[in-house]
């Protein structure tokens, strides 16, 4: 897979919508209050924001409900530049599970996290298009964990099928991810210690 600077891209296309007329809607598929801690300050100066918090890979139910207080509870609280409001969905592991299917045993960042990308992107893609939303992204790419250059692949992919625009992105960059470690404990946030789903817990 070709190394494509996403940043450099990122950097261009919010230079283009700053010097526009109106303020575009993100629809931003948030996995955790930590990581969507930098991408709300650095992009709510450039778009309305709507927040999906849909995250079927996170267990057990106590975690998912920990988590999702604190992505609420984040919101709330922090000084924010345009709109930002959450979607949140009621908890489905069944929708992980489905995928995840004989992948149990895959170490971290095999084929059970690409079909757990995809899962949660084309869910954010489809609710993009249903709300009319000018672009889709995510926080994923925040993650040193993460392969950066698949998940923007995925978005482009899903970019096409639904007819929305993807941000691309690599939020680690420009010290995004140091960022979202400050402001974590800043906002005294609970920095979850796996990703979300039980054959990632060591």
């Amino acid at each position: 897979m070709e190394k494509i600077n996403y940043q450099l891209i990122l950097d261009k296309k919010l230079k283009e919508i700053s010097g526009g007329e109106s303020i575009p809607t993100l629809l931003l598929h948030s996995c955790c209050a930590p990581c969507s801690s930098y991408v709300l300050e650095y992009l709510s100066k450039f778009f309305n924001i709507i927040i999906l918090f849909y995250n079927p890979n996170i267990m057990p139910l106590d975690e998912y409900n920990h988590r999702l207080e604190e992505q609420r509870r984040l919101v709330l609280e922090m000084e924010i530049g345009n709109s930002v409001k959450i979607i949140e969905y009621e908890y489905n592991v069944d929708d992980f599970i489905e995928i995840a299917k004989g992948l149990e045993q895959e170490a971290e960042g095999g084929e059970r996290c690409e079909k757990c990308f995809r899962l949660r992107l084309n869910e954010a893609a489809c609710v993009a298009r249903s709300l009319g939303a000018n672009y889709f992204t995510t926080t994923l790419t925040i993650s040193p964990h993460k392969n950066a250059q698949l998940i923007n692949v995925i978005g482009e992919e899903l970019s096409e099928k639904y007819g929305v625009e993807y941000l691309k992105s690599d939020f680690k960059k420009k010290n995004g991810y140091k960022r979202s470690i400050e402001l974590a404990k800043q906002y005294d946030l609970y920095r979850q210690d796996y990703c979300g789903c039980i054959y990632s817990r060591s």
